[in-house]
């Protein structure tokens, strides 16, 4: 079926941003492209639904202008909880001025969990941050926040023990600041960039 549906999308000369199986179950499937399109819309939906496989086509806003730009806070609940407390204060402020800015948490423990999940941010769609909070983080959590930084994601650390604050970006001791600095640094109705900073550590 993906087969056909692509095969159709590129026939349109269509950029496949992303896609989702958003629900499979044995009768129906749903399946969620994002496509960037030089023609017609109308074209590609019509030649989309007469696909013998295909019962429905409908067009929708992309996440990336309902959703906007993502922040995974991720660590130990108390520090999560706090660093989301600045970060959606912060998100609320600029979304009022047109910006689309999604906070996602995820209370962890475990440097494997912690490791895994850092390096499956990337797989995930949107995302432009990373902020770690707990109160110890390192060995194999050091490497996968190396590893996603060499990719391009920002990493902002909590002043906490062990190796992850050395290898991250930025570091700050305030996790409601740490949630306030991620939205700053991602938002384009900010100013505040983290590359002019003097310093790493706050």
């Amino acid at each position: 079926m993906l087969h056909q549906l692509t095969g159709v999308i590129a026939r349109h000369q269509g950029d496949i941003r992303s896609v989702s199986i958003i629900e499979d179950h044995p009768v129906d499937t749903r399946v969620y492209f994002e496509v960037d399109l030089p023609g017609s819309e109308q074209a590609l939906i019509e030649e989309l639904h007469a696909l013998p496989v295909v019962r429905s086509v409908t067009a929708v806003e992309p996440l990336q202008k309902v959703y906007g730009k993502r922040i995974i806070i991720m660590g130990g609940g108390a520090q999560v909880g706090q660093v989301a407390l600045g970060a959606i204060s912060e998100a609320d402020r600029h979304n009022i001025r047109g910006e689309h800015i999604s906070i996602d948490t995820i209370p962890l423990v475990g440097e494997q969990a912690l490791a895994a999940a850092v390096r499956a941010v990337r797989r995930l769609a949107r995302v432009r941050a990373l902020v770690l909070a707990g109160s110890l983080m390192g060995g194999d959590i050091e490497t996968a926040v190396k590893e996603v930084r060499g990719e391009g994601l920002l990493v902002i650390s909590l002043n906490m023990a062990g190796s992850v604050p050395d290898a991250s970006d930025l570091v700050v001791t305030d996790p409601i600041q740490a949630g306030v600095m991620a939205v700053m640094a991602v938002a384009d109705t900010a100013k505040f960039t983290i590359d002019r900073l003097h310093r790493r550590v706050f």
